[in-house]
């Protein structure tokens, strides 16, 4: 089974692609599973915005094709991205079906806890992915305690983890 992380940030190489690159790395490493690449949205901007576009097409395909998937962006006045949204627009209803994914924002404020599962997770769910888990709403301020903080959450979320592989 493959995993890979999507960001959405517009800042390339940001602290949302840090702390989602690091929960992959530990779920591939807990649940023995390729890490792809990483899909930094913020290397492509002005080309998602072309149709039809070879380089967005062969990464919108390669994200369907991942079994699970980390959907990471900063949150945006109280939500995602519209460099997320602009890239998850190209797929049509139950264009991710097959794809587990794992909502992650990363937020400045307790505020914006909650905007991970209000915003991220109902996108997701209409474009067919399976979103078992809760998603994560990683404080910027700690980011120097993302390893703790994701392994925190993993033990949480261990019992639906573990089902993954047995799907």
């Amino acid at each position: 089974m493959t995993i890979a992380a999507l960001v959405g940030n517009p800042r390339a190489a940001s602290r949302t692609r840090a702390v989602a690159e690091e929960l992959v790395r530990q779920l591939a490493a807990r649940l023995g599973l390729e890490a792809e690449a990483t899909i930094d949205l913020a290397d492509h901007g002005a080309a998602l915005f072309t149709v039809p576009e070879p380089t967005i097409d062969a990464l919108t395909d390669r994200v369907a094709a991942t079994e699970i998937l980390v959907v990471a962006s900063p949150t945006y006045k109280a939500s995602y991205t519209g460099l997320l949204k602009a890239f998850l627009d190209r797929y049509p209803t139950r264009g991710l079906a097959g794809v587990t994914a794992i909502p992650l924002f990363t937020i400045g404020s307790p505020a914006h806890a909650l905007a991970v599962e209000v915003t991220l997770r109902p996108l997701l769910v209409e474009l067919g992915a399976s979103v078992p888990t809760s998603g994560i709403a990683f404080p910027v301020g700690e980011f120097s305690d993302r390893a703790e903080i994701l392994a925190s959450w993993i033990e949480q979320e261990s019992a639906v983890l573990d089902r993954l592989l047995t799907r």
